[in-house]
């Protein structure tokens, strides 16, 4: 798992969330993940149904799930709200 996804990709995807996502419970939601962070900041979490990534100091993360179907989840909605974070930014 190491290394399959860049920080500034997981940066870019939690800050459109925070931009563009509806309010709930725990944080931020869009396109079925979730984005919030612990008390001061310095950890911040994306979360899908069954797969949680924890994103922390010196740029390291850690990706829980179970079955392995749970982490394509993931990562397909992680690059899709990529997609449109970056066709955003291109259209400004």
């Amino acid at each position: 798992m190491k290394n399959e996804i860049d920080s500034k990709t997981l940066l870019l995807v939690y800050e459109h969330i925070q931009l563009h996502g509806e309010l709930v419970d725990e944080g931020k939601m869009l396109n079925g993940v979730t984005a919030f962070s612990d008390f001061d900041g310095y950890t911040v979490y994306l979360k899908t149904n069954g797969a949680q990534l924890r994103f922390g100091f010196h740029n390291t993360y850690h990706l829980d799930y179970e079955k392995e179907d749970q982490k394509l989840v993931f990562m397909d909605a992680i690059h899709r709200i990529k997609d449109l974070a970056l066709n955003e930014q291109s259209q400004t």
